[in-house]
């Protein structure tokens, strides 16, 4: 399997509802490093896994939504903990669709997986990996 990975970053402001989260049900903040290994079994014609240039202005533009935001304040999130796993989850979504659109050119076709990896910390991270 060939995997290639960009990466880019985004800053979040949010709070947790839940005694397990402890002090991080107040608002608080992170900048989250994100890594997204896009993967396909073989290289394309070029020698390919993706367009690395559009690979990372699709990631940037999809962080951009969230760039800056108080993820509290968002409608699509309301009633939800919005963890870095509930994340990687929600920007996997939206590159999946992203590839299916078209946006990441023909290249993007041939993908076969995606993980995106958050990484909270140069302690922590937590991903979302799923088949396209």
């Amino acid at each position: 399997m060939y995997r290639l990975c960009v990466r880019d970053h985004f800053m979040i402001a949010h709070s947790f509802k839940g005694e397990i989260f402890g002090p991080a049900q107040r608002t608080h903040g992170a900048t989250y490093v994100v890594d997204v290994i896009f993967q396909r079994p073989a290289l394309d014609e070029d020698g390919l896994v993706i367009d690395i240039g559009l690979a990372s202005e699709t990631v940037k533009e999809v962080l951009a939504g969230y760039n800056y935001r108080n993820l509290d304040e968002v409608s699509e999130f309301t009633g939800q903990n919005t963890t870095t796993e509930f994340m990687a989850k929600v920007i996997f979504d939206q590159l999946a669709e992203a590839i299916r659109g078209g946006r990441m050119g023909e290249t993007a076709k041939g993908l076969t997986r995606m993980e995106i990896k958050l990484h909270e910390s140069h302690v922590a991270w937590a991903s979302y990996e799923g088949e396209l």
